[in-house]
């Protein structure tokens, strides 16, 4: 499976974005590569959905344009063997941008001002995919996980076979060439420098990556990799047990356990930082105070209901209009502009929501 996942600024250059001829699609996709002539056909008839679109109201040259890169994708096969579970394209007459992620989203075709964010931000959300690193002294595996996928061990160009090669010795046990080294100080030393082999032979795959890293490792390693990875995204949670008495199936299911402990506790973090900023005035999930919050930067995470469609639009000022005419989603406008000032965004399931309310913001000051 491969994943493209995009980053923060990837998020804030879409929801600035504007051009009258803006065509959001997302698709469901399946990652067999032998799937990959199904996945062409659920695109061609989406992107031929997005053309009829167009043509009623673009201009000629803006039509072919965007034509030309939807065909130029339909066109390229290597793309579509390598595909995860859903595709997220955003087009243009001047630009054609897609992501491959890791949610089971549902097929949408849009064109408007504006991309359609809100499918995007709920992959960003909560992924539901991570990479497990299981290592040992006797070696080192990388296994990609999705929520419901067989896992894949990815191969790593420059793993260390294991932690004596990666040091130059037969056993990590015994004296250094100089003789300085042995016993328990030495051992810890030598998988200290085997540590560092594998984070080096990992940085070209994690480099741009945002999904969560999970060890599975025995101490002392655990906490010696721990220490020395510059990885952001490393899970506090470890799998525990020799990595080397499981399969990677098994590690991945391990895996799953641990992100629906983080997702969950990053929940329940946030219901409590709502109820304690709430007291104090800087909470709320009025929509109209939230819309006039975000136009003046005050909101720092907002929570939104990723179902809710509210037609309306925010204007410069803050002010939240409800209309239908507008063509725009108000709680997507109110996440939009957050996005634009700094704010944490998370779309989220109702149930999810403080008070299963369609938005709820947390301020950095009272408004």
């Amino acid at each position: 499976m491969h994943i493209d996942m995009p980053t923060r600024y990837d998020l804030e250059r879409l929801a600035a974005a504007r051009d009258p001829h803006s065509v959001t699609v997302y698709l469901p996709t399946s990652t067999v590569p032998a799937d990959s002539e199904e996945n062409q056909t659920r695109a061609r008839s989406l992107f031929g959905s997005a053309l009829e679109l167009l043509r009623a109201g673009a201009n000629k040259d803006s039509l072919t344009a965007i034509e030309s890169f939807l065909h130029e994708l339909l066109e390229t096969p290597e793309f579509w063997f390598d595909m995860g579970r859903s595709l997220a394209i955003f087009a243009t007459p001047t630009s054609v941008l897609e992501f491959r992620l890791p949610n089971d989203l549902e097929n949408h075709v849009s064109v408007s001002d504006r991309f359609a964010i809100t499918p995007l931000l709920r992959a960003v959300t909560f992924p539901n995919a991570a990479l497990v690193l299981a290592i040992s002294q006797d070696g080192a595996r990388l296994i990609e996980v999705s929520a419901d996928r067989p896992a894949q061990e990815i191969t790593v160009p420059g793993m260390p076979v294991d932690a004596g090669s990666a040091v130059g010795l037969d056993s990590i046990g015994g004296r250094s060439h100089f003789g300085r080294l042995q016993g328990e100080e030495g051992r810890k030393v030598r998988l200290a420098q085997y540590a560092r082999s594998v984070d080096h032979a990992l940085r070209p795959i994690l480099n741009g990556q945002s999904l969560p890293l999970v060890i599975a490792a025995t101490e002392p390693l655990r906490s010696i990799y721990r220490n020395l990875t510059g990885y952001a995204h490393l899970a506090a949670e470890a799998i525990e047990g020799n990595p080397d008495e499981l399969t990677s199936a098994q590690l991945a299911e391990a895996a799953r356990g641990v992100l629906d402990r983080i997702y969950a506790s990053e929940l329940v973090a946030l219901q409590a930082t709502f109820e304690e900023r709430r007291a104090s005035g800087r909470a709320s999930t009025d929509l109209s105070d939230l819309a006039r919050a975000a136009a003046f930067g005050a909101i720092a995470t907002l929570a939104v209901d990723m179902d809710a469609q509210i037609s309306g639009s925010v204007g410069d000022d803050g002010a939240l209009t409800f209309d239908a005419d507008t063509g725009h989603d108000a709680v997507e406008e109110i996440a939009r502009r957050a996005l634009g000032t700094g704010a944490r965004v998370l779309a989220v399931r109702r149930s999810d929501m403080p008070e299963n309310v369609q938005a709820a913001g947390i301020l950095r000051y009272a408004i």
